[in-house]
């Protein structure tokens, strides 16, 4: 297969694809619709054009038989007469008629047969015209449905995703509020501990850290009299039991 062949095929392919895709099936089954209407319209035109000619027939053949009648009673009028010559004249034209009239009863006989087959014809085209309507409406609802269904799928798998991004999103921002939370947190600590400078504080970081020393020596002098009143409890309790107290050795004695 040549490449011109080949890309050919391809193109209409391609070209058959997109048209499918473009095509509504409710549109193509009325256009096929119209077009049995337009055949079924044609067929009774050519009923009523058989039927106008087998009319004409049939009064071409009763002018006929008219003037053969007519010749008949001439031709008795000319024998009354004597006339036999004119009688044999009317009588031989009458002949004439009654061929003419023999073969517009041949051609009545096919027109006639003509009109019954066409006839037959229309009214089973009409059947069958009425049927496709029938079957085209119920595809055409039953497609509507489908495509209405399709639609609401659609819309339903949108939601869906929508919410996904939704939710996502809810979690990105509940991640940036603890950040934030915990940050803000983490920068009271620094400011607790002096490690970060209150610019909204009226002190300075020398007075901060002043503050730091004196409030280290005031927890060093209460620690340092809690030590004095532990180590004053036992003795006090010896005395209470009049047991006497041990000496304590005089400052600089050794023990």
């Amino acid at each position: 297969m040549g490449l011109m062949q080949r890309a050919k095929q391809i193109f209409q392919a391609k070209g058959n694809a997109a048209l499918n895709r473009a095509e509504d099936p409710r549109q193509t089954l009325d256009l096929s619709y119209e077009q049995q209407l337009e055949n079924l319209t044609k067929v009774r035109r050519a009923v009523a054009d058989v039927a106008t000619a087998r009319k004409r027939v049939e009064i071409q053949a009763e002018q006929l038989k008219s003037q053969g009648d007519k010749l008949a009673e001439q031709a008795k009028a000319a024998l009354a007469q004597g006339n036999e010559p004119l009688a044999r004249e009317a009588l031989t034209r009458r002949e004439v008629i009654a061929s003419q009239l023999k073969d517009l009863d041949t051609q009545h006989a096919t027109i006639v047969e003509q009109e019954d087959k066409l006839t037959a014809t229309s009214q089973r085209l009409q059947t069958e015209v009425e049927a496709f309507r029938t079957k085209k409406e119920t595809i055409k609802a039953t497609y509507t449905a489908a495509e209405a269904s399709a639609h609401i799928n659609e819309a339903v798998a949108g939601i869906s995703t929508s919410m996904g991004d939704a939710g996502a999103a809810m979690q990105r921002a509940q991640d940036k509020v603890a950040e934030m939370q915990a940050r803000s947190g983490a920068l009271d600590e620094l400011l607790a501990n002096g490690s970060l400078t209150d610019l909204t504080s009226t002190s300075d970081d020398i007075q901060a850290q002043l503050d730091k020393v004196a409030g280290s020596s005031n927890v060093d002098a209460q620690l340092a009299a809690m030590k004095a009143q532990v180590a004053a409890a036992p003795a006090s309790g010896a005395l209470a039991s009049g047991e006497p107290a041990a000496e304590q050795p005089a400052a600089g004695e050794e023990k």
